[in-house]
């Protein structure tokens, strides 16, 4: 869930600790940002007056400082605090109820216990080369929390020691679970308390708390700053994609380095690496590889994984094998950003439906997978919440299952079985109404990204039907042959809505690229005309909307004092959004009158009349 949507869940009071932070960077010496003092001048130069949308603004703006802050303060916290951090940050757990966390957190607590008592065998064992690594920084540790002692102070591990210990341990190749494991046999795990752990992580700027549910958030921005702090360079569910892609021979290399037992299933072992903490690029860059291999030969096959296996068609050009997987990790970042579905929203839900009906188990999947409450999750909305696509769903299920379910819903099953069912729910329909704002602000690279391909000339028609689309949804009477019967070359109607007997709504619907529409003596003299031509033929027209992505300040004024039309002005998202509200309330029709009190819709107030 973004920022901006987690901001609108919560009261003033529970946005504090988060708001406080953001004040006190802002109010620091190194920040002075034209875009941050633009939006505060907007709102009297106070944050907590902002909106929420642009207080999620602000934040990108200032994450590089957050995150210095953040990271500082992680280095000092205890091993309990930073075990839930670790927990945080996988896939699915975004949102959680505090009943949630806490189970969660117990079964990590009680399972880093049992491996820190393991792990004191490992390290009093027979010096291989790897205990070698772990007794090496064992050693480090050691220096690092007691040498305070000498200085007749606390035992303590520094800032400037701890980027030596993060230094070291990168260069043994230690994951984020061998060196929580090592430095637990130095330093204690301190007690553990639930209300003081949320405090903590509240206050830290880690998570928002709601006491009303009580409920868990942690924004999508927030994520992946953690990640960055953590070293986790991908989300889970694209590193499982990949390890998934591998080779047994390549996950047993990588179970013998990290001390993984060979025993365990293929996917316990692909879990142990996701949950260690094992990074990406170096499990990928050296890892997977027999000793003795080159470099040449690396990138092959890195090459070859990539197009073949992961069935990624981009380029992955780089000199080193270093840069060729920095590309790899930026592609799974990029995606994981894009806000786009690849289908439908419609088009998601009927995929649930249909692999729940076709693989039976898929809900029990996803649930365990994702760490996710119980209840149904098989939903578009909740699983999006948690940033869980239609393609993160599909990759759960093994490609034997895949090539069955796509037989029995006449799917074709040649090539890859992901793309085709994807294909199959691509609802175009759904596509351009979902990218209805797309069509408003002419965004032609957004469109192309979203799969609608399109001319940039058709835009403006194109616009104009996914209009009437949402108008005959939300159950009003469109009158394609009154129009056809009024329009003439020189003055066409985009729409007409028949309210009555004799009585209509003139809709015209404007394209623009700038940030307001602001022709007005061009659209009064086309409404005005509309008019007449349809008082003419003996209709009284009631009203006159008239749809773009936004309209200017003058322009608005100009509509405010033209007292012959009657027009209202309906911005693209409002709409949107009104139709997307009707459509769960399951209305029958959308009450026009709404429509006809504001110069601008308000889309809160119509929105609340729905909801009532």
């Amino acid at each position: 869930m973004k920022l901006a949507k987690v901001l609108d869940e919560l009261s003033s009071l529970e946005k504090n600790s988060f708001i406080k932070i953001i004040d006190n960077l802002l109010s620091s010496k190194n920040i002075n940002h034209r875009e941050v003092n633009k939006i505060l001048n907007s709102s009297e130069g106070q944050l907590k007056s902002v909106d929420n949308v642009n207080v999620a603004k602000i934040f990108i703006l200032v994450k590089e400082h957050y995150q210095s802050i953040l990271t500082n303060d992680l280095t000092y916290s205890s091993a309990v605090v930073n075990l839930a951090i670790d927990i945080l940050i996988r896939d699915g757990n975004c949102i959680m109820s505090r009943e949630w966390f806490n189970k969660l957190f117990e079964h990590e607590l009680k399972a880093l216990k049992k491996k820190i008592k393991e792990f004191k065998k490992v390290l009093s064992g027979e010096e291989d080369g790897r205990t070698k690594d772990y007794k090496i920084y064992h050693e480090c540790v050691k220096t690092a929390f007691f040498n305070d002692l000498l200085e007749n102070r606390e035992p303590q591990i520094t800032s400037d020691e701890k980027s030596i210990l993060v230094t070291l341990a990168n260069q043994l190749d230690l994951s984020s679970e061998e060196t929580r494991l090592i430095e637990s046999q130095v330093i204690d795990l301190p007690d553990f308390d639930l209300e003081e752990l949320i405090k903590k992580l509240k206050d830290l700027g880690c998570i928002f708390y709601t006491r009303k549910n009580p409920t868990i958030y942690v924004p999508d921005e927030i994520v992946k700053l953690l990640r960055a702090i953590k070293g986790k360079e991908i989300a889970d569910k694209h590193f499982r994609r990949a390890l998934r892609g591998l080779k047994d021979s390549h996950i047993n290399l990588v179970a013998r380095k990290h001390n993984v037992s060979r025993d365990l299933s293929r996917e316990a072992k692909i879990r142990s690496f996701i949950n260690q903490g094992i990074r990406f690029q170096e499990l990928f860059g050296n890892d997977i590889f027999k000793e003795g291999i080159n470099t040449t030969e690396k990138k092959k096959l890195l090459n070859d994984f990539i197009s073949k296996d992961l069935k990624i068609a981009f380029d992955f050009k780089g000199v080193t094998v270093e840069d060729k997987l920095g590309k790899l990790i930026e592609h799974f970042n990029l995606i994981d950003e894009d806000s786009k579905v690849s289908i439908s929203i419609d088009g998601y839900d009927s995929m649930l439906r249909d692999l729940d009906d076709k693989y039976g188990k898929l809900n029990s999947i996803v649930k365990g997978e994702f760490e996710l409450q119980d209840g149904n999750v098989l939903s578009s909305r909740t699983l999006l919440d948690y940033n869980i696509k239609p393609r993160d769903i599909l990759e759960l299920i093994p490609d034997d299952d895949l090539k069955k379910i796509c037989e029995k819903l006449n799917i074709k099953s040649r090539g890859d079985n992901v793309h085709n069912i994807l294909a199959s729910y691509k609802d175009s329909k759904n596509i351009l109404i979902e990218s209805y704002e797309l069509l408003a602000n002419r965004d032609y690279k957004g469109l192309q990204e979203n799969g609608i391909n399109i001319r940039e000339g058709e835009i403006g028609l194109k616009f104009e039907n996914v209009t009437i689309s949402i108008f005959e949804r939300l159950g009003l009477n469109i009158d394609a042959a009154l129009k056809k019967k009024v329009n003439t070359s020189k003055n066409k109607v985009d729409i007409i809505i028949r309210t009555g007997e004799n009585e209509v709504i003139v809709v015209e619907c404007k394209t623009h690229k700038d940030s307001g529409y602001n022709k007005f003596s061009s659209v009064s003299r086309q409404v005005r005309s509309y008019q007449q031509l349809l008082e003419g033929k003996g209709y009284r027209v009631t009203k006159s909307l008239l749809v773009a992505n936004d309209f200017s300040d003058d322009f608005v004024n100009e509509c405010e004092l033209e007292m012959t039309l009657n027009i209202s002005l309906i911005r693209a998202s409002t709409l949107h959004k009104i139709y997307s509200c009707f459509k769960d309330l399951r209305h029958k029709s959308f009450p026009v009158t709404l429509f006809m009190r504001d110069v601008v819709i308000n889309e809160e107030r119509v929105i609340k009349a729905l909801s009532r």
